[in-house]
């Protein structure tokens, strides 16, 4: 939503994803840290296998961050640098863990029940129910988030419900920012 305000988008799960590559940075760390089993036939890393040890495991967790972190920010770094756009968004959903809050002019955290993350996680992203379990408990408590938050968006509506909230938080902080209308996809 916020790129279609006229944000630049930083995804940094994209990043991640690409730091693990055949070939990049990271994949030969990946590789000495959790063994060539979490291999595809293909040569790539198979995230599904990498994702069942690490989400069960948060010392297997902290190794892999401890491995993809690092690269991840210096990719934001160099985008920023790069970027043309008066607003830049990172969306990740470890910020303020990893540090990279800590340079951001303000925090928004999106928010819903953990009910709601659970089902939207097995029915647009069809994990089981257990690996969506696995992936909810893993990340931080959303309270903590929220207690570091600038703007806290409610994502448990309607999707025009939270086009308004993310249009007045944009227009509180971006002032005299033009607001196209929503696109709303059925």
């Amino acid at each position: 939503m916020l790129e279609h305000l006229g944000a630049y988008g930083i995804d940094a799960d994209q990043l991640a994803h690409r730091a693990i590559a055949k070939g990049a940075p990271g994949y030969q760390k990946v590789l000495e840290t959790f063994g060539k089993w979490v291999l595809a036939p293909d040569g790539e890393i198979d995230r599904a296998k990498l994702a069942s040890i690490t989400f069960s495991n948060p010392i297997a967790m902290a190794d892999l961050e401890a491995i993809v972190h690092p690269l991840v920010t210096s990719a934001i770094d160099l985008i920023i640098k790069r970027a043309s756009q008066k607003v830049i968004v990172v969306e990740a959903i470890k910020l303020i863990e990893s540090g990279l809050g800590k340079n951001c002019d303000a925090i928004w955290v999106s928010y819903a029940f953990p009910e709601l993350q659970l089902n939207r996680l097995v029915r647009q992203r069809h994990m089981s129910e257990f690996d969506a379990r696995e992936r909810i408990a893993a990340q931080p408590p959303q309270e903590d988030k929220i207690a570091s938050a600038t703007v806290i968006i409610k994502n448990i509506s309607t999707f025009e419900e939270t086009w308004r909230q993310v249009v007045a938080a944009w227009k509180k902080f971006i002032p005299g920012g033009m607001v196209p209308a929503p696109a709303v996809t059925i």
